[in-house]
């Protein structure tokens, strides 16, 4: 969210992170060879192993050995109009089996601002934690002008630098004046908005406000790709041996919020009639690739 069976050799197979601890070198080398990964194919399922993954299972508040908050009402660096609640069941609960982030248009007052809607940002951050693997999330989106749900990740510790030298993953971003309408995105110093060079892809789907699908990505050392219920959406390649091109080789973790209007999700005013709106998730899994 802005401030989105192997066919290639086996150097390209998951290794481990770099420690969080020691600071790579930045490099200006192209890695020519890595410019095929362009072409590269989802792995066969069968060649992970999950690791990590809530099925919402238990009714409820969201569960705080998996998931936390980031709470506030200041904008969010993009001139968002929510307050991000805590353990509040009215913004986020487990419910008949799905995990449902709600949005109200309700006055939320804390200190002395206000917010006039309220919603949830739930994250992973050091509860589940992955450099490499396989991420899906299986969720249904909210819709209405002024929703800007999103399923992304960013590093759990900033070894680069803050925000974007450090990378962010747009596992999926959706933007309510644009039904049907769903990006994928990738963000670090060399590549960003700010800048117009951030890397992105978009995809229609049909009616992902009233059916399921799964968003995912596939995070090797030199490739990231995007797919949707298993079809390949997008690939981003390493293409330089640097972290201005390619901060992917830390430990992510895992964000799901619903945001109102800002910059993006707001360019077509708020629709206040649509609330409250939601976005549900069925599961969410994580997976490694299993030992050669």
């Amino acid at each position: 969210m802005k401030p989105s069976t192997l066919l290639f050799p086996v150097f390209l197979l998951f290794v481990s992170c770099i420690s969080n601890n020691t600071q790579q070198p930045e490099q200006d080398t192209k890695i020519d060879e890595f410019k095929s990964t362009e072409d590269a194919e989802l792995t066969d399922i069968q060649q992970f192993e999950l690791i990590w993954a809530d099925e919402f299972d238990e009714e409820g508040i969201p569960n705080p050995e998996k998931w936390k908050y980031d709470t506030g009402g200041f904008g969010w660096y993009n001139n968002e109009l929510q307050y991000y609640t805590k353990a509040r069941a009215e913004n986020a609960r487990v419910q008949d089996g799905r995990l449902i982030i709600e949005a109200h248009k309700e006055d939320f007052k804390m200190g002395a601002k206000t917010n006039h809607y309220t919603s949830a940002r739930l994250v992973t951050k050091y509860k589940g934690d992955w450099c490499y693997g396989r991420i899906e999330v299986r969720a249904k989106l909210p819709r209405g002008n002024g929703v800007w749900p999103a399923i992304w990740m960013l590093p759990t510790k900033e070894m680069y630098g803050g925000w974007p030298s450090s990378g962010e993953i747009d596992i999926m971003e959706h933007v309510g004046y644009e039904p049907g309408i769903v990006h994928f995105s990738i963000h670090t110093n060399k590549f960003n908005h700010r800048i117009n060079t951030h890397k992105t892809h978009t995809e229609r789907l049909e009616e992902p406000d009233k059916q399921f699908y799964t968003y995912g990505i596939e995070w090797q050392e030199n490739v990231i790709i995007f797919f949707v219920d298993d079809k390949k959406s997008y690939v981003f390649p390493k293409l330089e041996d640097n972290f201005m091109a390619w901060p992917f080789d830390r430990k992510f973790h895992l964000i799901l919020n619903l945001a109102i209007g800002g910059d993006w999700g707001g360019v077509h005013g708020i629709d206040d009639t649509i609330f409250p709106q939601r976005m549900e998730v069925e599961y969410v899994r994580v997976y490694q690739r299993k030992p050669e």
